[in-house]
C-alpha cells in the first residue's frame, strides 16, 4: 500500500479570522480528497501576504523546522501563489510547493468524467501554467550576451518552447471544447422550443444539490438508472445533469444540476467552465441550494452570488433551499417567502421545495372546463397533450372536459369554455 504524502498548510490571515479559520479547515478537506495526509498547519496575521515569500522570514524558518520535525513530502499554501513566491519558496525550504489552486484543479482532473469535463479541467491546468514557466535552478541555463531569440541561453529557449507548446495546446483544446458548446447551445434550443421550464440547482460544493435532484426523481417515480451520483465529499459531481421531473401527465420541468462553488474559486476554472455554468443563465428559475447546519453557511452564501456575478447571471428568480435542517435543532421543513427549509436526505420538504418551484416557474395556469364539438377531435388531441385533463365525458352536443391549461391555451380555446379558476 503507497504512503500518502505528508503535507503542510500555510496561510496568512489578511482579514476576517472567522473566514480564514474556515477557510484553512477547507484547505485540509481539499488535501484530504487528493489522497494527502496533513501533519501540520502554519499561519500568519498581516495585512497582506509577502509578494516574494508569500509568508514572512520567520514564518519561512517555522515552516522549515516542522517540514523536518515531521517528515513531510510538501507544502500547500492557502493562496494561490506567483511563480517567484514558488521559486523563493522551495529554494528556501527545499521542499515541493503547492497551492489551493493546484489542488482544487487536481480533484477536478480526477473527477472529470466526460469529454466535455476532461476538455474543460486540461484547459484550466494549462492556464495555470502559463505564467509559471519559471526554471528551476540547475534546470535552466545562463542567457548569454547578444540580442535576439536565436541568442538566448539554453533556459529561455526552453521557456519560449514551452510557452509555445501550451498555447498550442490550449487553442487545439479550445476548438474542439467550441465543438460541444455548440451541441449544448443546440440542445438548450431544442428545449426552449418545448416551452418546458428550466430550473437550476446552484450552490457551495457538498451542500446536498445532488440530493435534492435524486430525492425528486425518487418522488417522480422516475427510472433508477436517472439517478446522479451523490456523496459527501467537495465537487463529488462535475458534469452538468438535466432531468425531467414530471410533476403530472401534462405538467413538468428539466431541473439541471450544475458544478459546486468554493471560496477563492481559481479563475482559471470558472474561465474554462463557463460554457457549462451558462446553463444557469438559460433558467427560469434557480435554486440556491445552502448548507445551513454549516456555521458558515452565510459566508458561503456570498461566494456563491459572487460566482453567479461573475457569469452574468442576474434577474432570474432565486429560491433558497436551506438544506441539512435534520441536522439542527430546529427540524421542521417549513416555506418563508423565498426560502425553503429542507432535509433532502430524508426527503422531508421537498415537495414544498416543489410547491415553491411551481409557483415560480410555471406561467398561469387556468382551471376550466370546454365543451368541444365532436367534430374538432383535433382541439380534444391537442389539450390530451397539453393540458392537465381532469375528467372527460361523452354528452349528446359534444365532450365536456374538466382541465387545467396555461392561460395561452385558454385564450385560443375560450370560446367552449364554461367556467373557470385562474391560479399561477
Amino acid at each position: 500500500m503507497l504512503q500518502k504524502p505528508k503535507a503542510i498548510l500555510i496561510g496568512v490571515d489578511c482579514d476576517n479570522q472567522m473566514n480564514f479559520k474556515n477557510s484553512m479547515e477547507e484547505l485540509s478537506r481539499l488535501a484530504e480528497a487528493c489522497d494527502i495526509e496533513v501533519v501540520g498547519l502554519i499561519s500568519q496575521k498581516s495585512s497582506r501576504a509577502s509578494k516574494s515569500r508569500y509568508i514572512g522570514t520567520g514564518k519561512i524558518q517555522e515552516v522549515f523546522e516542522l517540514v523536518s520535525e515531521k517528515n513531510a513530502d510538501l507544502i500547500i499554501s492557502n493562496d494561490e501563489l506567483s511563480a517567484s513566491q514558488i521559486s523563493n519558496l522551495e529554494e528556501d525550504l527545499n521542499c515541493e510547493i503547492i497551492d489551493r489552486t493546484v489542488l482544487i484543479l487536481n480533484i477536478f482532473a480526477q473527477r472529470a468524467k466526460t469529454r466535455e469535463a476532461k476538455l474543460q479541467v486540461e484547459i484550466a491546468q494549462l492556464y495555470y501554467q502559463l505564467p509559471r514557466l519559471i526554471g528551476l535552478r540547475e534546470s535552466l541555463g545562463r542567457q548569454r550576451g547578444g540580442t535576439g531569440f536565436y541568442n538566448r541561453g539554453s533556459g529561455e529557449t526552453k521557456l519560449e518552447l514551452d510557452r509555445r507548446r501550451i498555447e498550442s495546446r490550449i487553442s487545439a483544446l479550445n476548438n474542439e471544447l467550441k465543438a460541444l458548446v455548440l451541441d449544448r447551445q443546440n440542445q438548450r434550443k431544442k428545449r426552449k422550443k418545448t416551452e418546458v421550464p428550466v430550473v437550476a440547482l446552484v450552490g457551495y460544493t457538498n451542500s446536498g444539490k445532488s440530493t435534492i435532484m435524486n430525492a425528486m426523481l425518487d418522488m417522480y417515480q422516475s427510472p433508477t438508472d436517472k439517478k446522479v451520483f451523490e456523496k459527501d465529499m467537495l465537487f463529488a459531481t462535475l458534469e452538468t445533469s438535466v432531468r425531467r421531473i414530471g410533476m403530472t401527465a401534462n405538467k413538468s420541468f428539466l431541473l439541471t444540476d450544475t458544478v459546486g462553488f468554493i471560496s477563492k474559486l481559481p479563475h482559471q476554472l470558472v474561465k474554462a467552465f463557463r460554457s457549462t455554468l451558462e446553463e444557469v443563465s438559460e433558467a427560469d428559475v434557480i435554486i440556491h441550494v445552502v448548507d445551513y447546519s454549516n456555521l458558515n453557511y452565510k459566508h458561503q452564501i456570498e461566494v456563491t452570488q459572487e460566482t453567479l456575478k461573475e457569469i452574468g447571471v442576474n434577474n432570474i428568480p432565486v429560491i433558497y433551499a436551506y438544506n441539512k435542517i435534520d441536522l439542527l435543532d430546529d427540524n421542521i421543513s417549513r416555506i418563508e417567502e423565498d426560502r425553503v427549509y429542507i432535509a433532502a436526505k430524508k426527503k422531508d420538504g421537498i415537495d414544498k421545495l416543489v410547491y415553491a418551484i411551481h409557483q415560480s416557474a410555471f406561467p398561469v395556469y387556468i382551471n376550466c372546463e370546454m365543451l368541444i364539438p365532436y367534430d374538432k377531435g383535433s382541439i380534444v388531441s391537442y389539450l390530451n397533450d397539453n393540458a392537465d385533463i381532469k375528467s372527460t365525458e361523452y354528452l349528446e352536443d359534444g365532450i365536456l372536459m374538466s382541465l387545467e391549461c396555461k392561460q395561452a391555451d385558454y385564450e385560443k380555446f375560450k370560446q367552449y369554455s364554461k367556467q373557470i379558476s385562474l391560479y399561477s
